[in-house]
């Protein structure tokens, strides 16, 4: 049957068809002849009443199992019959080396249908009374492996996962149902299902959809990624019985024999088979660990996908991921490398530890979880247990013991990233209320810790139990939490140490979303301070904020953001040379309009060291801003306004009174901005526009004269404009006389009347534009169209243009101020 093509769309009641008829590709798979179409179609039958039939009726009907009834393949026969045919179909079919998959799909297909009815086990019980028996135990569960990796059916492929997992989580996934069977064969069906890792991870790493930048699983992929969790989950031995039990227990009925003739060597063997039976033990537990030393890889590409799943949903859950990833990858690194018999010891080693701590991994990092969502109060509670045990007991130990007490750590925070992240909104809120204080003291006990990755961990978890980012919709709305434990994180600002390198993003983060500004006042306070830790731990939290805030929907009121621009703009005063440098590189960044009048204030100070960094500082503003003409323009208002009233304060080198400033000595810095303009085409025209708008502005001349030569490279925009100015009045006039629906001749004597400077700017502009711009005498910018014939005589010209000049020199010298 043809699936659709997004498995999350499949439809879960998928009509089952009874007798299942196997295809031709399956015929010839290799398997083994085809049942008859008789004993198809009585199999069909039998598959139907059995899985029709309700769990306890089917298991009283197992219970009253005695011999083999003469079968008759009839319509009306007994769920007893239906079993012993089933009994005997799969003990043929082994003999014949056929395949189960006429008993095995419709089991799936009505595990799916009947996944969220109250009595929907039927396959499990029948599975588990099938295991009952060794053979058919190897025939069913080998059949049942290899239908995934065979069969190319994604409806199949998910009651498959399901199914699979309801064998290995047997215990919490039935209810009221015998399951001894299942348990007895537990350990060697898991070996079993070990084969299938390989192929269940390709479609894992295949099962993904891009949305908006992020990866999210199918239906597929997220029951293939879960069954993969419990198989690797149960070989680290939880809920694991070994077969060796039932060894022990005949033992015991034979040494029970001999108990009145030799009571002391009964005793001893007893003890014996009781030692023999837990070394018994110990051996398989050891095997199952080295199984799953032995796909170790297979864990960590499955890790990397969960994380990229979680990573929009669950940042939390998602963080945790990537340092269990972190874990498996140095964990791989240190135990590997032993390779020979003689370091079989250490490889045994690395197993028992990947065991130990995958039991917690695995069990947190299922997508759908069915048992420890239910267990989340009273793993928190052992977590941060543990967490503040190993932090009290091994402060004061050696290095090695306390290298081991910090590993130890991590596994817990680990756990609890894990934990936290993956709960929904109801259980995160709840967990707050009943663990919110505990959570602080001790993620804050962590954050003194010399260990880079507890920091981290601390501050990961800290984030979501602070600001609620494990929400769907956060908000500071219940801050009572955030106020008790601010002024604690406000103090670590007062060392430069780890702990306090640790907090800066996170008061950075409350600064941003802070309604009030008082988080923020509090850090520009340090910022003043005489402690150097405490201004440069400020100037850290400053940075982090100008970044967050730069990209965030929660944006700083302007007087928050006047207020970060003075305090930085007082740090270019600072002695301390990486305050003043980041102080330098962090003003670029922030609105121009906040700091740029203020910054070219400074650029004259008699300071040189506060002018050298103020200079340093402006140039990397206009180069940040270099595609803005509108940042220009206002540095050519703030040079204009100082030089046209030179504040007392500001003294200018070389003048004492400080009553002129040089302006020529910032424009000289200008060329060194327009080298890093990539696009002249947005620049010339509203900076044209600015020199036609203020025609008497000598600062806006000289500044066009210092960068004329950039001009040239785009003379025909600057020559289009020009003549745009000039048609300008005449359309602007048009234009308003057609929106009146009227013409009156009297309009033509109504015309602008200009100043003789305003009529003259378009030929200064030229005048300041080289020589070379005239060197394209096709240009029909600047000479129109001229006829082909025309020759303009190269004398003639040079000579009209240098009179033009003349003239325009001595206009010049009468319109523009002398004292700029």
């Amino acid at each position: 049957m043809e699936e659709e093509e997004e498995d999350v769309q499949l439809p879960i009641g998928r009509p089952s068809q009874y007798p299942y008829t196997p295809s031709i590709s399956e015929q010839g798979s290799g398997l083994g002849p085809v049942p008859g179409p008789m004993v198809s179609a009585t199999l069909g039958r039998v598959m139907t009443a059995l899985l029709n039939a309700k769990p306890k009726k089917l298991q009283d009907s197992i219970s009253r199992l005695h011999s083999p009834p003469k079968i008759a393949a009839s319509v009306t026969a007994s769920l007893e019959d239906s079993l012993w045919f089933l009994h005997k179909y799969i003990g043929d079919a082994g003999k014949k080396n056929e395949a189960l998959d006429q008993v095995l799909i419709p089991m799936i297909e009505h595990l799916l249908r009947a996944r969220d009815l109250k009595h929907g086990n039927q396959a499990m019980v029948l599975l588990n009374w099938l295991f009952q028996d060794d053979i058919l135990f190897q025939y069913t569960v080998g059949n049942l492996a290899g239908i995934i990796m065979r069969r190319d059916d994604r409806y199949v492929a998910l009651g498959w996962c399901i199914l699979g997992r309801s064998l290995i989580e047997y215990e919490n996934a039935v209810k009221n149902i015998a399951t001894d069977g299942i348990k007895k064969k537990y350990i060697a069906m898991l070996k079993m299902f070990c084969s299938c890792v390989t192929h269940l991870l390709s479609i894992t790493c295949n099962g993904s959809n891009l949305q908006e930048g992020f990866e999210l699983p199918t239906r597929l992929s997220v029951a293939a990624a879960d069954f993969i969790l419990s198989l690797t989950v149960a070989l680290t031995g939880k809920d694991m019985v070994s077969s060796s039990s039932d060894i022990s227990k005949k033992s015991s009925v034979l040494n029970a024999k001999n108990r009145p003739i030799a009571s002391l060597s009964v005793d001893t063997s007893d003890r014996e088979a009781k030692t023999l039976s837990k070394a018994s033990e110990l051996q398989s537990s050891l095997e199952m660990k080295l199984l799953l030393w032995d796909h170790l890889d297979q864990l960590m590409i499955l890790v990397q996908r969960l994380t990229a799943w979680n990573r929009k949903s669950q940042p939390l859950h998602a963080r945790g991921l990537e340092r269990v990833f972190k874990w498996l990858l140095e964990t791989k690194k240190h135990y590997d490398c032993f390779q020979n018999r003689a370091d079989l010891e250490m490889v045994k080693t690395g197993a028992l530890l990947l065991s130990s701590c995958w039991k917690h991994y695995g069990v947190l990092s299922h997508l759908e979880d069915n048992n420890s969502a239910h267990q989340y109060k009273e793993l928190l509670d052992q977590y941060l247990s543990g967490i503040q045990f190993y932090a009290d007991n091994h402060a004061e130990e050696s290095s090695s013991n306390k290298d081991s007490g910090v590993e130890i750590i991590k596994f817990f925070l680990n756990c609890l990233s894990l934990l936290l992240g993956r709960l929904d909104d109801k259980k995160f809120r709840t967990a707050m209320t009943d663990f919110g204080s505990q959570i602080s003291q001790v993620l804050m006990s962590q954050l003194s810790c010399a260990d880079e990755e507890v920091i981290d961990g601390a501050i990961c978890i800290f984030k979501a139990v602070l600001f609620r980012t494990n929400l769907s919709k956060s908000n500071l709305e219940d801050n009572r939490q955030i106020e008790a434990i601010l002024p604690s994180l406000l103090h670590l600002l007062d060392e430069r140490d780890a702990a306090a390198k640790a907090v800066v993003n996170l008061i950075a983060e409350y600064c941003s979303i802070c309604p009030d500004g008082w988080c923020l006042q509090e850090v520009l306070k340090r910022i003043d301070s005489e402690n150097v830790a405490q201004r440069m731990n400020a100037v850290d939290v400053i940075s982090d904020l100008i970044h967050i805030s730069s990209g965030s929907v929660n944006v700083l009121s302007q007087e928050m953001w006047q207020d970060i621009a003075n305090h930085l703009l007082g740090c270019l005063r600072n002695e301390n040379c990486a305050i003043q440098n980041q102080a330098s590189n962090l003003i670029p960044i922030i609105d121009p309009a906040l700091v740029l009048s203020a910054l070219v204030g400074l650029f004259f100070s008699a300071q040189g060291k506060l002018q050298l960094s103020a200079s340093s500082t402006l140039m990397a503003l206009l180069i940040n801003h270099r595609q803005k003409p509108e940042v220009v323009c206002m540095l050519l208002d703030c040079l204009s306004n100082l030089c046209l009233n030179p504040d007392p304060a500001v003294s200018s080198s070389g003048n004492e009174d400080g009553s002129k400033v040089d302006a020529d000595r910032l424009l000289k810095l200008l060329p060194e901005w327009a080298k890093t303009v990539e696009d002249w085409d947005v620049m010339v025209g509203p900076l044209i526009d600015k020199m036609i708008s203020e025609p008497s502005n000598a600062i806006t001349v000289k500044f066009l004269s210092y960068i004329s030569d950039y001009l040239a490279e785009a003379s025909n925009l600057v020559f289009h404009r020009i003549i745009l100015h000039t048609r300008g009045v005449k359309i602007v006039d048009e234009s308003f006389s057609k929106w009146q629906g009227k013409e009156d001749a009297s309009n033509d004597t109504m015309k602008w009347e200009h100043s003789l400077f305003s009529h003259l700017c378009p030929l200064l502009i030229i005048r300041l534009l080289p020589l070379k711009v005239f060197d394209d005498l096709s240009s029909p910018l600047v000479y129109g169209e001229r006829q082909r014939k025309c020759v303009v005589d190269g004398m003639i010209f040079t000579l009209m243009y240098f009179l033009f000049i003349s003239i325009f020199s001595m206009l010049s010298l009468r319109f523009i101020p002398v004292d700029v």
